[in-house]
Protein backbone atom coordinates (compact mmCIF):
# COMPACT_ATOMS: atom_id res chain seq x y z
CA UNK A 1 0.00 0.00 0.00
CA UNK A 2 1.48 3.42 -0.85
CA UNK A 3 2.04 6.43 1.72
CA UNK A 4 -0.59 8.21 -0.07
CA UNK A 5 -2.98 5.31 1.27
CA UNK A 6 -1.55 4.57 3.82
CA UNK A 7 -2.10 8.28 4.92
CA UNK A 8 -6.28 7.88 4.16
CA UNK A 9 -6.17 4.59 5.79
CA UNK A 10 -5.29 5.79 9.15
CA UNK A 11 -7.07 9.18 9.14
CA UNK A 12 -9.59 8.21 11.30
CA UNK A 13 -6.87 6.30 13.57
CA UNK A 14 -5.59 9.92 14.24
CA UNK A 15 -9.04 10.81 15.24
CA UNK A 16 -9.56 8.46 17.61
CA UNK A 17 -5.92 8.67 18.99
CA UNK A 18 -6.64 12.03 19.80
CA UNK A 19 -9.91 11.25 22.13
CA UNK A 20 -7.80 9.65 24.02
CA UNK A 21 -5.39 11.94 24.94
CA UNK A 22 -4.44 13.18 27.98
CA UNK A 23 -7.81 10.50 29.38
CA UNK A 24 -6.57 7.36 31.39
CA UNK A 25 -8.15 4.79 29.97
CA UNK A 26 -9.12 2.28 33.14
CA UNK A 27 -11.14 -1.05 31.42
CA UNK A 28 -12.78 -3.01 33.64
CA UNK A 29 -14.04 -6.55 31.26
CA UNK A 30 -17.23 -8.31 31.21
CA UNK A 31 -19.11 -5.12 33.21
CA UNK A 32 -22.34 -4.62 32.36
CA UNK A 33 -21.69 -1.28 31.27
CA UNK A 34 -20.66 -1.91 27.17
CA UNK A 35 -17.96 1.07 27.06
CA UNK A 36 -16.58 -0.06 30.68
CA UNK A 37 -15.71 2.81 32.61
CA UNK A 38 -14.91 4.86 29.57
CA UNK A 39 -16.56 8.06 29.71
CA UNK A 40 -19.93 8.20 27.98
CA UNK A 41 -18.63 11.05 24.95
CA UNK A 42 -15.81 9.09 24.81
CA UNK A 43 -17.70 5.60 23.51
CA UNK A 44 -20.00 8.39 21.58
CA UNK A 45 -17.30 9.47 19.86
CA UNK A 46 -15.23 6.63 18.69
CA UNK A 47 -18.78 5.02 17.74
CA UNK A 48 -18.69 7.88 15.12
CA UNK A 49 -16.22 6.62 13.39
CA UNK A 50 -15.94 4.63 10.29
CA UNK A 51 -12.92 3.06 11.30
CA UNK A 52 -13.61 -0.29 12.99
CA UNK A 53 -11.53 0.03 16.56
CA UNK A 54 -10.62 -2.72 19.20
CA UNK A 55 -9.04 -1.89 22.57
CA UNK A 56 -6.81 -4.53 23.29
CA UNK A 57 -5.12 -6.18 26.71
CA UNK A 58 -1.69 -6.81 26.34
CA UNK A 59 -3.25 -10.54 25.91
CA UNK A 60 -4.85 -9.88 22.99
CA UNK A 61 -8.03 -9.89 25.04
CA UNK A 62 -10.35 -7.76 23.26
CA UNK A 63 -11.41 -4.99 26.36
CA UNK A 64 -14.00 -2.88 23.95
CA UNK A 65 -14.90 -2.11 20.09
CA UNK A 66 -16.73 0.44 18.55
CA UNK A 67 -19.89 0.16 16.37
CA UNK A 68 -17.80 -0.08 13.14
CA UNK A 69 -15.83 -3.72 14.69
CA UNK A 70 -19.57 -5.04 15.56
CA UNK A 71 -20.50 -4.54 11.81
CA UNK A 72 -17.04 -5.73 10.68
CA UNK A 73 -16.85 -8.83 12.73
CA UNK A 74 -20.52 -9.64 13.05
CA UNK A 75 -20.46 -9.86 16.51
CA UNK A 76 -22.39 -7.72 19.35
CA UNK A 77 -20.22 -5.60 21.36
CA UNK A 78 -20.82 -7.81 24.35
CA UNK A 79 -20.03 -10.51 22.75
CA UNK A 80 -16.97 -9.42 21.35
CA UNK A 81 -15.41 -8.14 24.23
CA UNK A 82 -13.53 -10.97 26.63
CA UNK A 83 -12.92 -12.74 23.38
CA UNK A 84 -9.55 -13.59 21.85
CA UNK A 85 -8.56 -11.12 18.94
CA UNK A 86 -6.51 -14.09 17.73
CA UNK A 87 -9.51 -16.25 16.48
CA UNK A 88 -10.34 -12.74 14.05
CA UNK A 89 -7.21 -11.77 13.11
CA UNK A 90 -4.37 -14.30 13.83
CA UNK A 91 -1.62 -12.04 12.48
CA UNK A 92 -2.48 -9.46 15.51
CA UNK A 93 -1.36 -12.18 17.77
CA UNK A 94 1.80 -12.09 16.52
CA UNK A 95 2.58 -8.93 16.59
CA UNK A 96 1.42 -8.99 20.14
CA UNK A 97 3.37 -11.13 21.14
CA UNK A 98 6.67 -9.57 19.86
CA UNK A 99 5.64 -5.97 21.74
CA UNK A 100 6.82 -4.82 25.52
CA UNK A 101 4.72 -6.38 28.44
CA UNK A 102 3.47 -2.94 29.33
CA UNK A 103 3.06 0.56 28.94
CA UNK A 104 3.48 2.55 25.28
CA UNK A 105 6.91 2.19 24.58
CA UNK A 106 6.33 0.87 20.58
CA UNK A 107 5.83 2.62 17.72
CA UNK A 108 2.39 1.89 15.43
CA UNK A 109 2.75 -0.99 13.15
CA UNK A 110 0.15 -1.46 10.33
CA UNK A 111 0.17 -3.85 7.82
CA UNK A 112 -2.37 -6.04 6.07
CA UNK A 113 -3.74 -8.68 7.65
CA UNK A 114 -6.63 -11.87 7.03
CA UNK A 115 -10.02 -11.27 8.81
CA UNK A 116 -11.64 -14.48 9.42
CA UNK A 117 -15.34 -14.93 10.11
CA UNK A 118 -17.29 -17.86 10.06
CA UNK A 119 -18.89 -19.02 7.34
CA UNK A 120 -16.72 -16.47 4.93
CA UNK A 121 -13.80 -16.73 3.00
CA UNK A 122 -10.98 -14.81 5.07
CA UNK A 123 -10.83 -10.62 3.69
CA UNK A 124 -8.08 -8.55 3.48
CA UNK A 125 -7.96 -5.95 5.74
CA UNK A 126 -6.01 -3.12 6.84
CA UNK A 127 -4.74 -3.38 10.94
CA UNK A 128 -2.65 -0.73 12.97
CA UNK A 129 -1.74 -1.45 16.10
CA UNK A 130 -0.82 1.15 18.77
CA UNK A 131 -0.21 2.03 22.08
CA UNK A 132 -3.18 3.72 24.48
CA UNK A 133 -1.55 6.19 25.93
CA UNK A 134 -2.00 7.08 29.91
CA UNK A 135 -2.90 2.84 30.27
CA UNK A 136 -1.72 -0.01 31.88
CA UNK A 137 -0.63 -1.90 28.88
CA UNK A 138 -3.62 -1.83 26.33
CA UNK A 139 -3.30 -1.54 22.78
CA UNK A 140 -5.64 0.44 19.94
CA UNK A 141 -6.38 -1.85 16.85
CA UNK A 142 -7.89 0.10 14.13
CA UNK A 143 -8.95 -2.14 11.18
CA UNK A 144 -10.10 -0.92 7.35
CA UNK A 145 -11.29 -3.21 5.19
CA UNK A 146 -8.99 -2.61 1.73
CA UNK A 147 -11.72 -2.33 -0.46
CA UNK A 148 -13.01 0.69 1.59
CA UNK A 149 -9.42 2.48 1.79
CA UNK A 150 -8.99 1.94 -1.72
CA UNK A 151 -12.29 3.24 -2.17
CA UNK A 152 -12.14 6.51 -0.02
CA UNK A 153 -8.88 7.18 -2.04
CA UNK A 154 -10.73 6.90 -5.93
CA UNK A 155 -13.42 9.16 -4.46
CA UNK A 156 -11.02 11.82 -3.13
CA UNK A 157 -9.46 11.54 -6.54
CA UNK A 158 -12.30 11.79 -8.10
CA UNK A 159 -13.93 14.36 -6.32
CA UNK A 160 -10.81 16.94 -6.91
CA UNK A 161 -10.31 16.45 -10.31
CA UNK A 162 -14.26 16.64 -10.92
CA UNK A 163 -14.42 19.48 -9.03
CA UNK A 164 -11.87 21.30 -11.83
CA UNK A 165 -13.06 19.76 -14.68
CA UNK A 166 -16.96 21.18 -14.28
CA UNK A 167 -15.34 24.38 -12.76
CA UNK A 168 -13.06 24.86 -16.15
CA UNK A 169 -16.41 23.31 -18.51
CA UNK A 170 -18.85 26.09 -16.50
CA UNK A 171 -16.39 29.00 -17.60
CA UNK A 172 -15.97 27.86 -20.70
CA UNK A 173 -19.98 27.27 -21.47
CA UNK A 174 -20.42 31.28 -20.25
CA UNK A 175 -17.51 32.73 -22.96
CA UNK A 176 -18.33 30.09 -25.52
CA UNK A 177 -22.58 31.23 -25.08
CA UNK A 178 -22.25 34.86 -26.49
CA UNK A 179 -20.39 34.19 -29.41
CA UNK A 180 -22.46 31.09 -30.48
CA UNK A 181 -25.00 33.29 -30.31
CA UNK A 182 -23.37 35.76 -32.73
CA UNK A 183 -22.49 33.08 -35.51
CA UNK A 184 -26.13 31.15 -35.48
CA UNK A 185 -27.47 34.86 -36.01
CA UNK A 186 -24.56 35.76 -38.76
CA UNK A 187 -25.46 32.83 -40.46
CA UNK A 188 -29.07 33.47 -40.42
CA UNK A 189 -28.57 36.69 -42.33
CA UNK A 190 -26.49 35.36 -44.86
CA UNK A 191 -29.12 32.34 -45.39
CA UNK A 192 -31.54 35.02 -46.62
CA UNK A 193 -29.18 36.74 -48.64
CA UNK A 194 -28.25 33.23 -50.71
CA UNK A 195 -29.97 32.54 -54.63
CA UNK A 196 -30.05 29.30 -54.72
CA UNK A 197 -30.86 26.26 -52.20
CA UNK A 198 -27.02 24.54 -52.64
CA UNK A 199 -25.70 27.35 -51.17
CA UNK A 200 -28.24 27.23 -48.48
CA UNK A 201 -27.24 23.99 -47.22
CA UNK A 202 -24.20 25.38 -45.92
CA UNK A 203 -25.46 27.66 -43.50
CA UNK A 204 -27.78 25.15 -42.58
CA UNK A 205 -25.22 23.13 -41.49
CA UNK A 206 -23.68 26.07 -39.51
CA UNK A 207 -27.05 26.87 -37.83
CA UNK A 208 -27.79 23.54 -36.85
CA UNK A 209 -24.35 22.69 -35.23
CA UNK A 210 -24.90 26.13 -33.63
CA UNK A 211 -28.05 24.61 -31.98
CA UNK A 212 -26.10 21.68 -31.31
CA UNK A 213 -23.88 23.70 -29.66
CA UNK A 214 -25.71 25.60 -27.55
CA UNK A 215 -27.95 22.70 -26.37
CA UNK A 216 -24.79 21.07 -25.16
CA UNK A 217 -23.88 24.50 -23.30
CA UNK A 218 -27.37 25.01 -21.96
CA UNK A 219 -27.03 21.27 -20.46
CA UNK A 220 -23.88 22.38 -18.86
CA UNK A 221 -25.16 25.15 -16.97
CA UNK A 222 -28.30 22.94 -15.59
CA UNK A 223 -27.28 21.86 -12.42
CA UNK A 224 -26.53 25.75 -11.47
CA UNK A 225 -29.48 27.28 -12.97
CA UNK A 226 -32.18 26.36 -10.78
CA UNK A 227 -32.77 27.18 -6.94
CA UNK A 228 -33.02 23.46 -5.37
CA UNK A 229 -36.56 23.19 -4.07
CA UNK A 230 -35.82 20.60 -0.66
CA UNK A 231 -38.70 19.14 1.00
CA UNK A 232 -39.63 15.31 2.48
CA UNK A 233 -39.41 12.81 -0.58
CA UNK A 234 -41.30 9.23 -0.83
CA UNK A 235 -38.58 7.43 -3.07
CA UNK A 236 -40.71 4.50 -4.56
CA UNK A 237 -42.53 7.28 -6.04
CA UNK A 238 -39.88 8.57 -8.30
CA UNK A 239 -38.86 5.26 -9.00
CA UNK A 240 -42.80 4.00 -10.28
CA UNK A 241 -42.29 7.66 -12.10
CA UNK A 242 -39.54 7.26 -13.64
CA UNK A 243 -40.32 3.36 -14.35
CA UNK A 244 -43.42 4.39 -15.88
CA UNK A 245 -41.79 6.77 -18.35
CA UNK A 246 -39.39 3.98 -19.09
CA UNK A 247 -42.46 1.61 -19.80
CA UNK A 248 -43.94 3.70 -22.19
CA UNK A 249 -41.17 4.77 -24.20
CA UNK A 250 -40.33 0.73 -24.68
CA UNK A 251 -43.48 -0.87 -24.65
CA UNK A 252 -41.88 -4.22 -25.91
CA UNK A 253 -38.71 -5.79 -25.25
CA UNK A 254 -37.49 -4.06 -21.81
CA UNK A 255 -38.67 -5.59 -18.14
CA UNK A 256 -38.63 -2.91 -15.27
CA UNK A 257 -38.31 -5.44 -12.35
CA UNK A 258 -39.54 -3.92 -8.62
CA UNK A 259 -37.62 -5.27 -5.69
CA UNK A 260 -38.74 -2.78 -2.85
CA UNK A 261 -38.89 -2.19 0.86
CA UNK A 262 -41.85 -0.06 1.06
CA UNK A 263 -40.95 0.51 4.48
CA UNK A 264 -38.44 2.88 3.31
CA UNK A 265 -39.07 6.14 4.94
CA UNK A 266 -39.01 9.45 2.99
CA UNK A 267 -35.45 11.63 2.62
CA UNK A 268 -34.90 15.48 2.64
CA UNK A 269 -34.26 16.20 -0.94
CA UNK A 270 -35.45 17.36 -4.32
CA UNK A 271 -37.68 15.67 -5.98
CA UNK A 272 -37.19 16.73 -9.45
CA UNK A 273 -33.22 16.63 -9.53
CA UNK A 274 -33.86 12.76 -7.99
CA UNK A 275 -36.21 12.21 -10.68
CA UNK A 276 -33.53 13.29 -13.13
CA UNK A 277 -31.16 10.91 -11.35
CA UNK A 278 -32.85 7.98 -11.56
CA UNK A 279 -34.09 8.85 -14.87
CA UNK A 280 -30.65 9.30 -16.96
CA UNK A 281 -29.63 6.09 -14.78
CA UNK A 282 -32.01 4.11 -16.27
CA UNK A 283 -31.51 5.96 -20.03
CA UNK A 284 -28.00 5.27 -19.57
CA UNK A 285 -29.03 1.58 -19.21
CA UNK A 286 -31.55 1.37 -21.98
CA UNK A 287 -29.13 2.91 -24.38
CA UNK A 288 -26.26 0.25 -23.81
CA UNK A 289 -28.79 -2.76 -24.08
CA UNK A 290 -30.22 -1.36 -27.34
CA UNK A 291 -29.61 -5.03 -28.78
CA UNK A 292 -31.12 -7.01 -25.62
CA UNK A 293 -34.10 -4.26 -26.14
CA UNK A 294 -34.50 -5.75 -30.08
CA UNK A 295 -34.07 -9.23 -28.62
CA UNK A 296 -36.20 -8.60 -25.75
CA UNK A 297 -34.21 -9.83 -23.49
CA UNK A 298 -33.22 -6.50 -21.62
CA UNK A 299 -34.06 -6.42 -17.92
CA UNK A 300 -33.40 -2.94 -15.15
CA UNK A 301 -33.96 -3.94 -11.23
CA UNK A 302 -34.66 -1.04 -9.33
CA UNK A 303 -34.05 -2.56 -5.56
CA UNK A 304 -34.30 -0.46 -2.11
CA UNK A 305 -33.28 -1.45 1.29
CA UNK A 306 -32.65 -0.01 4.25
CA UNK A 307 -28.55 0.06 4.85
CA UNK A 308 -26.86 0.38 8.24
CA UNK A 309 -23.40 1.65 9.44
CA UNK A 310 -22.28 2.94 6.15
CA UNK A 311 -19.74 5.60 5.30
CA UNK A 312 -21.44 8.30 3.13
CA UNK A 313 -18.89 11.57 1.96
CA UNK A 314 -16.55 10.57 4.75
CA UNK A 315 -18.91 10.25 7.58
CA UNK A 316 -20.19 7.15 9.41
CA UNK A 317 -24.40 6.83 9.56
CA UNK A 318 -26.00 4.35 11.61
CA UNK A 319 -29.01 4.16 8.66
CA UNK A 320 -28.95 4.65 4.64
CA UNK A 321 -31.68 4.53 2.24
CA UNK A 322 -29.80 2.23 -0.25
CA UNK A 323 -31.15 2.25 -3.76
CA UNK A 324 -29.97 0.08 -7.01
CA UNK A 325 -30.29 0.32 -10.71
CA UNK A 326 -29.68 -3.12 -11.81
CA UNK A 327 -29.42 -3.81 -15.47
CA UNK A 328 -28.30 -6.95 -17.60
CA UNK A 329 -26.25 -4.83 -20.20
CA UNK A 330 -22.82 -5.50 -21.70
CA UNK A 331 -21.43 -3.38 -19.07
CA UNK A 332 -19.25 -0.46 -18.47
CA UNK A 333 -16.17 -0.14 -20.77
CA UNK A 334 -13.28 -1.03 -18.40
CA UNK A 335 -11.32 2.02 -20.17
CA UNK A 336 -13.65 4.43 -19.03
CA UNK A 337 -14.61 2.68 -15.55
CA UNK A 338 -13.09 5.13 -13.38
CA UNK A 339 -14.25 8.45 -15.30
CA UNK A 340 -17.75 7.32 -15.67
CA UNK A 341 -19.06 10.38 -13.49
CA UNK A 342 -16.46 13.24 -15.32
CA UNK A 343 -18.32 15.57 -17.55
CA UNK A 344 -17.59 14.70 -21.61
CA UNK A 345 -16.50 11.26 -20.80
CA UNK A 346 -18.70 8.56 -22.58
CA UNK A 347 -18.61 4.93 -23.85
CA UNK A 348 -21.15 5.33 -26.68
CA UNK A 349 -21.14 6.78 -29.90
CA UNK A 350 -22.93 9.88 -30.33
CA UNK A 351 -22.80 10.39 -26.54
CA UNK A 352 -22.08 13.92 -24.98
CA UNK A 353 -21.00 12.35 -21.53
CA UNK A 354 -23.21 14.48 -19.51
CA UNK A 355 -26.27 12.41 -18.08
CA UNK A 356 -23.68 10.76 -15.55
CA UNK A 357 -21.92 14.15 -14.47
CA UNK A 358 -25.07 15.73 -13.76
CA UNK A 359 -26.28 12.71 -11.92
CA UNK A 360 -22.78 12.81 -9.70
CA UNK A 361 -23.60 16.12 -9.46
CA UNK A 362 -27.27 15.91 -7.78
CA UNK A 363 -26.29 12.91 -5.76
CA UNK A 364 -23.50 15.26 -3.96
CA UNK A 365 -25.78 18.18 -3.52
CA UNK A 366 -28.15 15.63 -1.77
CA UNK A 367 -25.08 14.64 0.89
CA UNK A 368 -25.38 11.18 -1.01
CA UNK A 369 -23.22 8.52 -2.53
CA UNK A 370 -23.17 6.54 -5.45
CA UNK A 371 -20.94 4.20 -6.97
CA UNK A 372 -21.18 1.61 -10.08
CA UNK A 373 -20.24 -1.44 -10.05
CA UNK A 374 -19.87 -3.54 -13.20
CA UNK A 375 -19.04 -7.15 -15.36
CA UNK A 376 -20.26 -8.42 -18.61
CA UNK A 377 -24.25 -8.88 -17.94
CA UNK A 378 -24.11 -6.89 -15.02
CA UNK A 379 -24.08 -3.64 -13.93
CA UNK A 380 -25.04 -1.89 -10.54
CA UNK A 381 -25.21 1.39 -10.07
CA UNK A 382 -26.02 1.77 -5.54
CA UNK A 383 -26.93 5.22 -4.45
CA UNK A 384 -26.96 5.75 -0.58
CA UNK A 385 -29.12 8.66 0.71
CA UNK A 386 -28.44 9.27 4.57
CA UNK A 387 -31.05 9.08 7.25
CA UNK A 388 -30.94 10.48 10.02
CA UNK A 389 -32.30 7.79 13.33
CA UNK A 390 -35.62 7.95 14.53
Amino acid sequence: MNAKKGAVVTSAACAFSFLFYGIKAEIVLRTKEPCGTFDVWLCAGADLLATSVVVLEKTGVVAWCNAAAEMLFGVSRRNLTGSGIGQWLPAVTQWLSHLPAQGDKFSPYGAVAELCRPMTDPEPVYATLSPLAGSEGYRVLEITAVHDAMQLVREEEQAGMNEATKALLRNLAHEVKNPLGGIRGAAQLLDAELATSDEREYTAVIISEADRLQSLVDRLLVPYRRERRVGPVNILEVLERVRNLLTAEFPAGLVIRRDYDVSAPEIPGDKEQLIQIFLNLMRNAVQAMHTLIDEGRAEITLKTRIARQVTIQRKLWRMALSVEVIDNGPGIDPAIREKIFYPLVTGRDGGTGLGLSLVKTYVDQHGAAIDAESEPGRTDFRLLFPLKAA
